[in-house]
């Protein structure tokens, strides 16, 4: 078997739970299994809500699970220099462009036009600034107008062209294992970076997985789709492509997702009351640490 390196790659803006737990154990038993290694990372451009706190309790959590990592821990605060060198070449390439308009300008045109495209968080960003040319935004930007950076996906899939795709070992008995025919259009134009998270998801998760060597990503259900875009950021910056395994989601008694924002019961709680790190791997369906 092939030496795999994964990772568990946290937020710190909450406490975990059984859903984080899920991730990081199944990651951290497919390295063991096939002799490679596992990382932690801490990603943390939303500057707004994490906490030393957080992170502080995740290591405590996880080391609770018994689970064992390589260190110096990634931290994304540490690496903006990473990020902005990316969305730089985004830039010479033709692929991106500065976006002008508020929350509110956006919901406002969506509600305005018939039948707004639609992406798997919702409506997509109508490209309103997509047609403004390079005088105007660099007068914008010169007088310090607040502004984004988005994609240009049509300039994006030019560049490309077809037969993009990523390879799935995961998911369930709905969908399709091996090469999957990536979607690049999913999520529309969507952001790269703003003033106040220098990096998207998108953007960070991508080169931090090729700086870092990762060879297969393992996480949730929920964020597959994201794996359509992110294949193509990583060939629009000539990044290495890991493999992906998506896995079940971990639900509440009435079959919602766990989530921090729903308060989802923390590991820490459990651990408080005497649940024992054999009854939570019995919870998540693991047959042994």
């Amino acid at each position: 078997m092939t030496p795999e390196t994964t990772r568990f790659a946290p937020s710190p803006t909450g406490f975990l739970h059984l859903g984080h737990a899920y991730a990081a154990v199944q990651a951290a038993q497919l390295a063991k299994r096939s002799g490679g290694r596992f990382l932690v990372r801490i990603e943390d451009t939303d500057l707004g809500r994490c906490r030393p706190a957080f992170e502080h309790a995740i290591f405590e959590d996880l080391a609770w699970l018994g689970l064992e990592w390589e260190t110096p821990v990634r931290r994304q605060s540490e690496h903006l220099d990473d990020y902005a060198a990316a969305l730089g070449r985004l830039r010479d390439l033709g692929c991106v462009y500065p976006c002008f308009c508020t929350r509110k300008e956006i919901e406002a045109e969506i509600a305005a036009s018939a039948g707004a495209p639609q992406g798997p968080d919702g409506p997509l960003y109508p490209g309103t600034c997509r047609w403004h040319d390079d005088d105007e935004r660099q007068v914008r930007i010169a007088r310090g107008d607040t502004h984004a950076w988005r994609i240009d996906i049509a300039r994006a899939v030019a560049r490309l062209g077809a037969g993009l795709s990523f390879e799935e070992r995961g998911g369930g008995p709905d969908r399709e294992h091996g090469r999957i025919s990536v979607r690049p259009d999913l999520f529309g134009d969507f952001v790269l970076a703003r003033k106040d998270t220098p990096a998207s998801y998108h953007l960070a998760v991508v080169v931090d997985d090729a700086l870092q060597g990762i060879t297969t990503v393992t996480r949730g259900n929920d964020l597959f789709a994201s794996a359509h875009i992110q294949r193509v950021l990583q060939a629009l910056l000539g990044l290495p492509a890991p493999a992906y395994c998506h896995h079940r989601l971990i639900v509440d008694a009435q079959g919602k997702r766990l989530a921090k924002r729903d308060n989802a019961t923390t590991l820490r709680l459990m651990r408080t009351q005497g649940v024992t790190i054999g009854e939570i791997y019995e919870m998540l369906g693991f047959t042994s640490r």
